[in-house]
């Protein structure tokens, strides 16, 4: 068999363990704070592969699962059985702590076997797992804050391992997070973190920290050819989160959930950090013209430099969620000045060689950062700047 077709049914697998019915509970490494709601998605995948290879192969085509043929709608028709036999088979290896061990090591960790619960319940209440989604659509409309405490308070909240499930798969679809935090502030009479525990609204602030830590995928690795769009969306997400609840909440010190904020915010800023420091030299290099030999444009440059200052600019309006005050407020000073200064020398240039392709091209980029770090009103200036300086000649 052709690697690449290796590598194409390893992703699939990989991808959808148990079909995709439990894929709103998946969350991706690194997970270095694990959270009741949730399931590595490396720990579902070996689950998977011990259910469908060792418990049920009469009922669950291996190869159905490697080509991707074996869809959700065939583990719904066999799902009772498949559950009936994870439960027979913890049951047995309740009873010997050998077996339990080779459990474990068949599934390669410890942790694997102690999701197994988890996905046991995901499974058996995954019809309540797409209400909980609807639920997370339908919080965004809301507007009474009133009619959101009601319908938070319709949640099981007596059932704290049921909820942490349904609110990790409500909390997917939650544009602004804050709006749950100060509605459970005025539920619970005052912003302390022991009324929230209290008030049993652990699995609400537990859903949001996991749905912060598992931003961190995204940032990393983050080379100078990223997928920008998805990492600047991925760092907002991360902020909104992160926000809802440093910014409302009166943390204990040295509790749990302070011990959780304060690990993902510097794995965050660990991760986007190489990146930020690349920013000023990645634009001088950009816009700078060849010293030696004929001048040509960099496309590759012009295209890290470009999601630099988008980075920049995102990385301002998350600060207060990250661990990088200096080195932004640097990056930014010195990417302000260095633009300014090679959009005045590529503005002298295209008034010498206006029918210079690559002067232009690297002019065009250099206000396109300029829209991006100052505003469109600058931007708009140089552009005719630029026009004037054409038809002059």
């Amino acid at each position: 068999m052709p690697v690449s077709t290796v590598a194409r049914r390893a992703v699939r697998v990989a991808a959808r363990p148990f079909a995709g019915l439990i894929d709103v509970i998946l969350v991706q490494d690194p997970v270095p704070f694990p959270f009741a709601g949730s399931v590595a998605r490396k720990y579902a995948d070996a689950i998977w592969t011990w259910v469908y290879r060792d418990l049920c192969p009469d009922l669950i085509s291996a190869d159905g699962v490697a080509n991707g043929n074996f869809v959700a709608t065939d583990l719904e028709v066999v799902l009772p059985e498949v559950l009936a036999r994870v439960k027979a088979a913890l049951a047995v290896v309740a009873q010997d702590p050998e077996k339990d061990q080779r459990l474990r090591s068949a599934l390669g960790s410890h942790e694997a076997r102690d999701a197994i619960p988890v996905i046991v319940s995901a499974l058996r209440n995954r019809a309540l797992l797409a209400k909980a989604q609807a639920f997370g659509k339908a919080i965004n409309t809301i507007t009474d804050e009133a009619a959101l405490g009601v319908a938070l308070q319709s949640m099981p909240l007596q059932d704290p391992p049921l909820a942490a499930l349904l609110f990790h798969a409500a909390i997917g679809q939650v544009a602004n997070p804050t709006r749950l935090i100060t509605t459970l502030i005025r539920l619970a009479g005052n912003a302390t973190e022991a009324s929230m525990i209290r008030m049993g609204f652990t699995p609400v602030i537990d859903a949001i920290l996991a749905h912060a830590q598992n931003q961190l995928h995204v940032l990393q690795p983050m080379g100078a050819f990223a997928d920008i769009d998805l990492v600047c969306r991925s760092l907002d997400r991360f902020h909104r989160l992160v926000r809802s609840l440093t910014g409302y909440i009166e943390f204990a010190r040295g509790s749990r959930w302070a011990t959780v904020l304060a690990g993902v915010t510097k794995q965050a800023s660990d991760r986007i950090e190489p990146r930020l420091r690349d920013v000023v030299s990645d634009l001088n290099q950009a816009l700078r013209r060849g010293r030696e030999g004929s001048d040509r444009l960099d496309d590759d440059r012009i295209l890290a430099a470009i999601n630099g200052v988008y980075l920049l600019s995102t990385i301002r309006e998350c600060r207060d969620s990250l661990a990088l005050n200096a080195l932004f407020e640097q990056a930014w000073s010195q990417t302000g000045q260095a633009l300014e200064m090679h959009l005045q020398r590529n503005l002298d240039l295209i008034r010498q060689y206006p029918a210079d392709p690559v002067i232009g091209a690297r002019l065009d980029a250099g206000i396109k950062m300029a829209e991006v770090r100052f505003n469109p009103e600058y931007a708009e200036t140089l552009r005719r700047a630029r026009a004037s300086a054409e038809r002059r000649n």
